[in-house]
């Protein structure tokens, strides 16, 4: 494994290009023409020269899922779930403290994936049967929130208390459900953002470090609250519902899953307000939607 060690830095866009171009050096790749794809719980550059992308993680607190990532990305190959793969390098690499992989770049066809294509995958992932030798972790559905609130300077010590009592009543709310489906593999982060059409047809399923053993329904409850936040028409949300046959909505649970999924998709962009004005305004949107339950969601994606 190689490791380049620095003191920690926070994770902007300056601090990933960083370890970007130390990645490079250390892989043998061209990095004059990256691109950054999105920065979020990780950093993704895209190389098109060099035909791959690389992810680059926050801290070494995560590197068992850096870990996961990768032997996972081999499961499903092997057990033929077209999905995204690493290169031959030697991985995870550890520069400026941060977990790092490489992956090749999928041919993307610029043609979306739909919900519908969300619930085929979704039905056969979680019809898999999970070898005991993968060790996947049990599902922990508010991992890391806690970190994210604790970590950011833009709350004031009202709304840290706020969320973290929060995140007490969800998880003790999470604790007592009752799940009617049967237990699986999850992917821990499954709306169709995380597929990728290629250019000759195929849907590839792609990021995997939130990858778990646990209730099928928190996988379907992601593609649920993206229509109750207004991301999609209830046709197509019935259309994935009927093709992976079981409606999440009408599971008397589902409020708790709704509730907890609003929560870690306002600290997932919360981590990114110092970067964008846009962030930032739609971070205290979804802040005022949590202090009040009841009123209509009108939320921005990123």
């Amino acid at each position: 494994m190689t490791v380049s060690q620095t003191p920690s830095l926070p994770f902007t866009t300056t601090e990933a290009l960083a370890t970007l171009r130390e990645t490079c050096e250390a892989a043998g790749l061209a990095s004059q023409d990256a691109r950054l794809i999105r920065l979020g719980e990780n950093a993704l550059f895209a190389l098109p020269a060099e035909q791959v992308v690389v992810r680059i993680a926050r801290s070494v607190e995560v590197l068992d899922d850096v870990h996961k990532e990768v032997a996972v990305s081999a499961w499903l190959n092997e057990s033929g779930i077209p999905a995204s793969r690493t290169t031959a390098h030697d991985q995870p690499l550890i520069i400026r403290g941060h977990p790092v992989t490489i992956w090749h770049l999928i041919p993307d066809s610029g043609s979306p994936p739909t919900l519908d294509d969300l619930a085929g995958v979704l039905r056969e992932l979680h019809g898999l049967a999970v070898p005991s030798d993968l060790r996947l972790p049990a599902m922990d559905i508010l991992s890391r929130v806690s970190e994210r609130i604790n970590a950011a300077s833009v709350l004031t010590d009202e709304d840290r208390d706020f969320l973290l009592t929060r995140r007490r009543e969800l998880q003790s709310a999470y604790d007592e459900l009752a799940f009617p489906l049967t237990p699986c593999a999850v992917h821990g982060d499954a709306h169709n953002e995380n597929l990728i059409r290629t250019v000759g047809g195929r849907i590839l399923l792609i990021d995997f470090e939130r990858f778990a053993f646990g209730p099928p329904e928190t996988d379907l409850a992601v593609t649920a609250i993206e229509h109750t936040v207004g991301w999609g028409t209830r046709t197509e949300y019935d259309r994935f519902a009927q093709r992976y046959g079981f409606d999440v909505l009408a599971w008397e649970g589902y409020p708790v899953l709704r509730d907890i999924n609003e929560l870690k998709m306002t600290t997932w962009l919360m981590q990114n307000v110092d970067e964008d004005a846009a962030i930032a305004r739609e971070f205290r949107n979804r802040m005022n939607s949590l202090r009040n339950p009841d009123a209509p969601r009108r939320w921005h994606a990123f």
